[in-house]
């Protein structure tokens, strides 16, 4: 049964909504809100451990969500509640002072993160098979125009009332969001069950281990879980420093502060342009050869991202090198998204999708935790035994991340997503040169 149009456009919207939140709040301002109570040398260490308890958080939370949506009789009203939450949380964020903000961050941040996972389970209700990777690729594509949103406000706000910026942000999401609550209409669960007796806890946490014990029954999701665990610890914490590399990277160039942060939110902008332009790209992709394969592709073009990367900041090189490095980024932001979504679901049962979203979603949030974890101990090292400069720290942290999505690749290539769960496009357009 084929969506309405109106249906699928407000999926695509609600990807545009959670992005102003992902790259104005995550990935930009607060980051530099941080930076300004702490400083430079200390930002990263402090930015980086809270973003990993964050996501411990959600790391302990997902797999008993993803059950329990598959037992409630729809996922949206769960997608509401963790968006309501994330969006009050947010609107506090830099009004209570440095801890409490952290604090309000963390909250806030698990809850955005919870939502991915109901939100990506959705995607069955607004695509077919035959047309969901070019659905997948729009809402990446289109969702990266929430960007826009997120870096132009601050642009043209200036960086003086970050609290501002925070609750206008908020609220843009909040808007965006409601055509999805309002118009995706969910077929719902036949056999709903009780979801919120004190039984469902442990019925969730048994759940929980028996889909990790039968990710060895499908073939190649197992490996695919533990590929997109290396690959994702790798893009998650870059994604969440990579204002601060570029801040850092403009001001060792010796570019003022306040202008070093206009500078790495141009770059941003750019690489925004990439991911748009490449989500629908990719998606074109994944419908003609393939999730696995683009993915393959897609990893193979972080590889190169990693390690210019990490030779802008240990070698010095000037800034204007960033600008080609935000394109490539972005364009592989696109590509990353648009793939491993509609790769799940080759490998997925249709009866178990909210439960395997829930393990694919704590998988990339575990990621998430050791990801930030090792980068706040690597830069603070760096900066603090050895004395190294902040761009500096960040370039000899950016190996890590590189040598985590090379494994990843190795990893990736083996799983065969056209023999594996649901049908693929034509057998010979995925065979192996």
């Amino acid at each position: 049964m084929s969506a309405s149009r109106r249906a699928v456009a407000a999926w695509v919207l609600y990807d545009l909504a959670n992005t102003i939140f992902a790259m104005g709040i995550v990935t930009l301002h607060f980051s530099l809100w941080v930076r300004e109570q702490v400083g430079a040398e200390r930002a990263d260490t402090i930015y980086a451990t809270v973003v990993a308890a964050s996501m411990g958080l959600i790391v302990l939370l997902s797999p008993v969500l993803g059950a329990m949506t598959d037992r409630a009789p729809r996922r949206m009203p769960f997608l509401v509640a963790s968006t309501l939450l994330c969006v009050g949380a947010t609107t506090l964020l830099g009004r209570v002072g440095l801890v409490a903000s952290l604090a309000l961050f963390l909250v806030a941040n698990a809850a955005f993160q919870a939502g991915l996972s109901f939100y990506d389970a959705l995607i069955v209700e607004v695509s077919t098979e035959e047309n969901r990777g070019r659905i997948s690729g729009i809402g990446v594509g289109a969702g990266y125009l929430g960007s826009y949103v997120a870096v132009g406000l601050g642009l043209v706000l200036g960086s003086d009332d970050r609290p501002l910026l925070f609750v206008l942000m908020a609220a843009s999401f909040l808007l965006l969001a409601l055509p999805c609550f309002v118009f995706v209409r969910e077929r719902g669960n036949p056999s709903p069950e009780p979801v919120f007796d004190p039984r469902a806890l442990l019925v969730s946490a048994r759940r929980t281990v028996r889909t990790l014990r039968d990710t060895q029954a499908h073939p190649g999701l197992a490996r695919f879980l533990l590929g997109r665990l290396l690959y994702t610890d790798a893009i998650n914490t870059v994604v969440a420093t990579m204002v601060l590399f570029a801040t850092n990277v403009a001001e060792a160039g010796g570019t003022p502060a306040a202008d070093a942060e206009r500078h790495a939110q141009f770059v941003l902008m750019g690489a925004i342009t990439c991911a748009v332009l490449g989500g629908v790209f990719w998606g074109q992709v994944v419908d003609r050869i393939g999730p696995r394969r683009t993915l393959d592709v897609v990893l193979g073009l972080w590889i190169i991202i990693f390690a210019v990367a990490a030779t802008i900041g240990l070698a010095g090189l000037p800034f204007d090198v960033m600008w080609a490095l935000g394109a490539l980024t972005g364009l592989a932001l696109g590509g990353v998204w648009t793939a491993d979504r509609p790769l799940l679901l080759r490998l997925t049962p249709p009866d178990r999708i909210g439960e395997f979203y829930g393990l694919y979603g704590m998988v990339g949030r575990f990621a998430a935790v050791v990801g930030p974890a090792l980068w706040a101990a690597t830069t603070g090292l760096a900066i603090n035994a050895f004395g190294f400069a902040p761009a500096e720290a960040q370039g000899l942290a950016l190996l890590m991340p590189l040598a985590l999505v090379a494994a990843s690749l190795v990893v990736i290539r083996r799983v065969d997503d056209v023999t594996s769960g649901r049908p693929g496009p034509p057998r010979q357009l995925l065979l192996e040169p």
